[in-house]
C-alpha cells in the first residue's frame, strides 16, 4: 500500500516539475486565472478533478 502511495506522489511530482520547467509562463497564467475565480468556483473545480482522479483510478483498477 506505501508503494503505490509513494509511486503516486512521485508521478504528481514528475508532472508538476515538467510543466513547471516546460512552461513556467503557462503556470504563471493558469495561478492568474484562479486567482480570479471565486472561492466557491475554485472549490468545485477541486472538487472535479477530485472526482475525475477517483474515476481515473477506479477505471484503472476495474480495467487492468
Amino acid at each position: 500500500m506505501i508503494d503505490a502511495l509513494l509511486t503516486g506522489l512521485g508521478l504528481v511530482l514528475v508532472i508538476e516539475g515538467l510543466a513547471l520547467a516546460l512552461a513556467p509562463s503557462r503556470i504563471e497564467e493558469a495561478l492568474v486565472f484562479l486567482a480570479s475565480l471565486g472561492p466557491e468556483r475554485r472549490r468545485l473545480l477541486g472538487l472535479a478533478a477530485l472526482a475525475l482522479g477517483v474515476a481515473v483510478i477506479w477505471a484503472v483498477k476495474r480495467l487492468f
